[in-house]
């Protein structure tokens, strides 16, 4: 992002480089072996107890540590020193920014789509400071897959052959923090497990949930289950031994795995190890909610998917404490954050899926009252835990966050404005038996904009990226899907020629239409490019946008979204205001507010000086969709000193 560089400057924009140490091919066991610390062992043996028993634990154990050993030989020792130094405080900063993009979105001249992402990110020239702003990159799925676009696995421990190899995977590696798909709820129909499962062996005869009969699964039981689907909660297959009906949470080809397996379980974990020896500094818990299958409750948060992901944190703290979980969960907002636990044994992030439809809310209400009060209550358990935060994914924008926090009838209003916009909306079975919105099936610039819009570009542009800019701002981590970051609009066309609502926000980019789009200064990309590519330009510069920085929510008019952010060390201040209508508007805000006592302030996006009336208060005119970020002179001036 970013206007572009001279070729005087070219050469010192060069693709960064990651400090990377990678792991050994193969296990070295002349070294020391690993030793378990006691108190590790003790929590791991707990959680393998509740969730089966205290015997089964016994069984377990030895299979756990054998697994830990191994791959902590694969670990050279450059790495092992490097981890006695990590703070678990430090392990995002403000600097950490993530893009999302599937391995083949966009669509070069390379050998594979893998190999173009890489070609892409080597450019530095192009996107200038985009290559520095943005260092954390998550390829979704990349494995063999039969369907869902890579969620529907059928070999978790491969690179699917038509995106590329683990070797490009290590490229990419070389300039991006990577996270990885961990889609361990379920499998693709298939999976090799899933044909044995078919073919009778019995080493998988329980890795799966089946049932001889439908009705082995009661009417009263079906309707308790909270699912995102509306499809039969079980499918038929042919086995050797005849019908089963399996559960499949999603869809016919993807098959819920058993937890209540402990073989199953162990089998997630050398997944997770393989992940992280291939480079996974982050790694996404997909649908976690839906771990655990116990007929008679919801089958969604229940305590023994916490123990598994206690499991898994556990197990990474003991060989890979920098790498961190994440857990993708579209549910009610204070279900979705309980996956932080005590906010140091279970996820180290949580996807912050109430943001989106609330930002859109403020937008189409041109109120942000309700964003408001909700940033200011939102709870942050520990300095070892953050948010994920997201305005859109690939499959658009979740609802089910702010089921609690929203009415109905606003939500209604939401679906019914991005409706308008081109958006589809898929539906889940709710409790009372009827259908729900689920989630709004759009591109982020098409939900802000209309297709067909007769406002000037500039001005959508300027809309959109007053929107995206709430995402930076907030305390946690931004994360921006491609489309999301470029400026996609809707591709109906996809939607219909696929019958999959998802496919309006997957459109393959060709990367010589971007280079196309990026020399003419006019174009809706250059312009978004210009524009929220320098507010990210300012925001990995400034302490105050540090994750565990202090951040508090001020209501100056319900036209204006205000947050104050200040630095962990109480030292820096940025005073962020965002205004979501399409007007302009005048605020007053007392510097007695502010934290500090400066009166001289300074517009880190608009490049103005404020200067406090005699009433100690800073009076600010803001137009539509303006972004000003305040911070004070003097602290600009020590920064500067220092």
């Amino acid at each position: 992002m970013g206007e572009l560089a001279s070729k005087k400057n070219a050469s010192s924009l060069s693709p960064l480089i990651l400090d990377r140490i990678l792991h050994n091919k193969e296990p070295d066991f002349t070294g020391p072996l690993l030793k378990i610390p006691h108190e590790a062992r003790e929590r791991m043996f707990v959680w393998f107890s509740h969730l089966y028993s205290e015997s089964v634990a016994k069984d377990c154990m030895p299979e756990l540590e054998r697994m830990l050993k191994v791959y902590y030989a694969h670990k050279p020792h450059g790495m092992i020193d490097k981890e006695k130094d990590f703070d678990p405080t430090e392990r995002f900063t403000e600097k950490d920014m993530i893009l999302i993009t599937y391995g083949d979105l966009l669509r070069g001249k390379e050998r594979s789509p893998l190999a173009s992402l890489i070609k892409f990110f080597d450019i530095g020239p192009r996107i200038r400071e985009g290559i520095r702003i943005i260092n954390t990159l998550h390829i979704l799925p990349f494995f063999p897959y039969s369907s869902d676009k890579g969620f529907a696995i059928t070999d978790f421990k491969a690179v699917d052959p038509n995106l590329g190899t683990w070797q490009d995977i290590e490229e990419l590696g070389k300039r991006f923090k990577l996270m990885f798909d961990g889609v361990f709820n379920h499998a693709s129909s298939k999976s090799p497990a899933f044909q044995e499962f078919l073919n009778g062996n019995p080493f998988y005869k329980d890795f799966f949930i089946a049932y001889s009969s439908p009705d082995a699964l009661r009417e009263e039981q079906r309707r308790m289950i909270v699912r995102p689907r509306t499809s039969d909660i079980l499918t038929k297959f042919q086995s050797i031994n005849g019908p089963v009906y399996v559960w499949t949470t999603f869809s016919p080809d993807q098959i819920d795995i058993n937890y209540k397996s402990p073989k199953v379980l162990l089998k997630v974990i050398e997944s997770l190890l393989l992940y992280v020896r291939r480079g996974a500094d982050i790694i996404r818990l997909d649908a976690v909610t839906y771990f655990w299958h116990d007929p008679g409750t919801k089958c969604t948060q229940l305590k023994q998917t916490h123990e598994i992901i206690k499991l898994f944190r556990d197990v990474l703290n003991v060989v890979a404490p920098r790498v961190s979980l994440v857990t993708e969960a579209n549910v009610p907002h204070e279900e979705n954050i309980s996956y932080f636990g005590n906010g140091y044994d279970e996820a180290q992030m949580v996807y912050n899926f109430a943001l989106p439809p609330l930002v859109l809310h403020a937008f189409y209400k041109e109120n942000a009252t309700v964003l408001s009060r909700w940033a200011r209550d939102l709870d942050f358990v520990s300095d070892a835990s953050t948010f994920l935060n997201i305005l859109d994914t690939h499959d658009g924008v979740g609802l089910m966050g702010v089921k609690n926090i929203l009415s109905k009838e606003d939500v209604d209003f939401i679906v019914q404005r991005a409706k308008e916009h081109g958006a589809f909306i898929s539906y889940k079975a709710g409790e009372d038996g009827n259908d729900e919105p689920y989630e709004i099936n759009t591109t982020w610039f098409s939900a802000l904009n209309h297709d067909d819009s007769n406002e000037d570009m500039a001005f959508q542009t300027k809309r959109f990226v007053a929107s995206r800019s709430i995402a930076l701002v907030l305390r946690g981590v931004p994360g921006f899907y491609f489309h999301g970051l470029i400026g996609t609009i809707n591709d109906t066309e996809a939607v219909l020629a696929t019958k999959s609502k998802r496919n309006i926000n997957r459109k393959v980019i060709d990367e010589k239409d971007i280079t196309e789009s990026l020399k003419d200064p006019h174009s809706k990309l250059s312009q978004i490019r210009s524009e929220f590519g320098r507010i990210m330009e300012i925001r990995v510069k400034e302490s105050a946008f540090h994750p565990n920085g202090e951040q508090y929510t001020l209501a100056f008019s319900p036209a204006i979204f205000s947050v104050l952010r200040i630095s962990p060390k109480g030292n820096e201040h940025i005073l962020t205001l965002i205004n979501v209508t399409n007007k302009a508007c005048y605020i007053e805000v007392p510097v007695s507010e502010l934290g500090t006592q400066e009166t001289h302030w300074y517009d880190l996006v608009g490049k103005k000086g404020k200067i406090a009336n005699n009433h100690q208060k800073l009076e600010i005119t803001m137009q539509p969709y303006d972004v000003i970020w305040l911070k004070p002179y003097g602290e600009i001036e020590k920064s500067i000193e220092s």
